[in-house]
C-alpha cells in the first residue's frame, strides 16, 4: 500500500508593519459601521496598533503621532463630531428611557467631554420648555413601559411590586418624586379612556 503524502503545514504569514495608509483604512472601516466621539475613534487605533505591535514585538507609543494626526484629520474633516454624536446618542438614549444622570454617565465612558454632556442637555430642557414636555418624565414613562413596572405592569401584581418598581426607577437614576409619580399613575389606554 501506498501512503499518501502528508500536507507539509504552511509557515505563519508575517504580521505587515504599521502605516498611516493601514490606520486610515482602520478608521474609515469603523466609521462607516459605527457613529463615535473623537475618544472612541482614538481608542479603536490604539487598540489595533497595540495588537498588532504585540505580535510584531514592537513599542507601540512609536505610533503615537500617526494616530493623533489621523483622529485630528477625521475630526477636522467631520468624520467625527463630539456635538453631532453626543446630540444623536442622547435623543436615543432618552427615547429608551434613560434618566439625566445615566445618560451623562454613558456619554462619559464614550469619552465625551463633560461640559458638552451638560450643554446638550441644556439644550434639551430648553426645547422642552418651549414644547411644555419634561424630558426626563417622558424618559421615566418610557422606562417605566420598557421595564413594564409601575402603569404597565398587569394590575393584580402592581401593588405587590410597588416598592421594586421604585427601587428599580432609583437605580435607574431617576428621582423618587419623578418614580412615585410614574409608579402610582393610572394608565392611559390608546383611547385616553383610564383603564
Amino acid at each position: 500500500m501506498s501512503r499518501e503524502a502528508e500536507p507539509t503545514p504552511r509557515a505563519a504569514k508575517p504580521t505587515p508593519p504599521i502605516t498611516a495608509a493601514y490606520l486610515e483604512r482602520v478608521a474609515l472601516q469603523y466609521l462607516e459601521r459605527y457613529s463615535a466621539s473623537v475618544a472612541m475613534l482614538r481608542q479603536t487605533l490604539e487598540r489595533r496598533v497595540a495588537k498588532r505591535c504585540r505580535l510584531r514585538d514592537e513599542d507601540p507609543a512609536a505610533f503615537a503621532e500617526t494616530v493623533a494626526a489621523i483622529v485630528e484629520r477625521a475630526r477636522s474633516s467631520g468624520l467625527v463630531d463630539d456635538a453631532r454624536f453626543t446630540a444623536a446618542r442622547a435623543a436615543t438614549l432618552r427615547r429608551r428611557g434613560a434618566s439625566a444622570r445615566g445618560l451623562s454617565a454613558k456619554l462619559a465612558a464614550k469619552g465625551v467631554d463633560r461640559t458638552l454632556i451638560a450643554e446638550t442637555l441644556e439644550t434639551e430642557r430648553d426645547r422642552g420648555e418651549e414644547e411644555g414636555t419634561d424630558a426626563e418624565e417622558v424618559a421615566a414613562r418610557a422606562y417605566a413601559k420598557r421595564r413594564r413596572l409601575g402603569p404597565f405592569r398587569r394590575p393584580d401584581l402592581r401593588a405587590a411590586h410597588r416598592d421594586k418598581d421604585l427601587a428599580s426607577m432609583a437605580r435607574a437614576g431617576f428621582s423618587y418624586g419623578l418614580a412615585k409619580t410614574i409608579v402610582d399613575e393610572e394608565v392611559i389606554a390608546e383611547d385616553g379612556l383610564d383603564r
